[in-house]
């Protein structure tokens, strides 16, 4: 996959260049998103460590944060035991079950957590977010066993919007960051980055947040429009969404984008 800069995507008339941002955005989002989907297995890992430096990603990304996130993921990866034996295997699964099973650590993956006044599972965020969902005919498979706001879910949808050639999907794609992923997942990847046990982990965190904010930094450029502030985004989330259920499927089953 070609590398691809902020001065790449700055013009929008240059739709080659353009579609060719969209899908490498579309393809990190889901490599991202699927490794928050599971805890990792042997042949995942082993897939990472063959890419060059142990990641690979079609944005290059350029903010310090960004770069020293890049650094910690690719220092985690490669330093995983050769052999990848079942004690390194147990300690990934372990870390993993405590950030997105049992929340241990207190670094739900869910948005309604974060944003609910109390903090609870399945409020108003989730049906907020699910309205997204049905605007595209998209739903989850199983909203009770993974609710709709879980952060790999959101990383599917963006991902979704990104693959679209169309400029409204990037509006689209903007708007739902600023409404919901980029108001509580900078305090997740923090907090996991504090609490988990393995660098694995911690660099993913890291990594997914710095790559979502680059992101939305470039489509700002893209679509001309600056980012707004939190204080003009809270009147647009006042306003209550009922839960829309609609007949497709979320999304196609996803892969490594590596």
């Amino acid at each position: 996959m070609n590398k691809h800069s902020a001065l790449d995507s700055l013009n929008p008339e240059l739709h080659p260049v353009l579609a060719d941002f969209r899908r490498a955005v579309a393809d990190d989002l889901l490599g991202l998103a699927l490794l928050h989907h599971s805890e990792p297995t042997r042949e995942l890992l082993d897939s990472l460590r063959r890419e060059a430096r142990g990641l690979s990603l079609g944005l290059n990304l350029n903010s310090p944060s960004g770069k020293s996130a890049l650094d910690k993921m690719f220092s985690a990866i490669n330093g995983l035991p050769a052999s990848l034996h079942d004690a390194a295997l147990d300690e990934l699964a372990a870390d993993y079950a405590d950030i997105y099973i049992t929340h241990a650590y207190g670094a739900s993956p869910y948005e309604s957590v974060w944003l609910d006044d109390d903090r609870l599972m399945r409020q108003e965020p989730m049906f907020q977010v699910r309205a997204y969902y049905a605007k595209r005919d998209l739903m989850t498979k199983n909203w009770r066993t993974r609710p709709d706001d879980h952060l790999a879910l959101q990383l599917q949808f963006l991902a979704h919007l990104f693959s679209l050639d169309s400029a409204d999907a990037l509006t689209e794609a903007a708007r739902f960051m600023d409404e919901h992923l980029l108001r509580w997942l900078p305090q997740f990847a923090r907090r996991v980055a504090e609490r988990c046990r393995t660098p694995f982990f911690a660099g993913l965190a890291l990594l997914t947040d710095a790559y979502c904010e680059e992101a939305r930094d470039l489509l700002a450029l893209i679509l001309a429009a600056p980012r707004p502030t939190p204080a003009a985004i809270l009147p647009r989330m006042q306003a209550s969404q009922p839960s829309i259920q609609v007949p497709s499927p979320f999304l196609p089953g996803m892969g490594p984008s590596w």
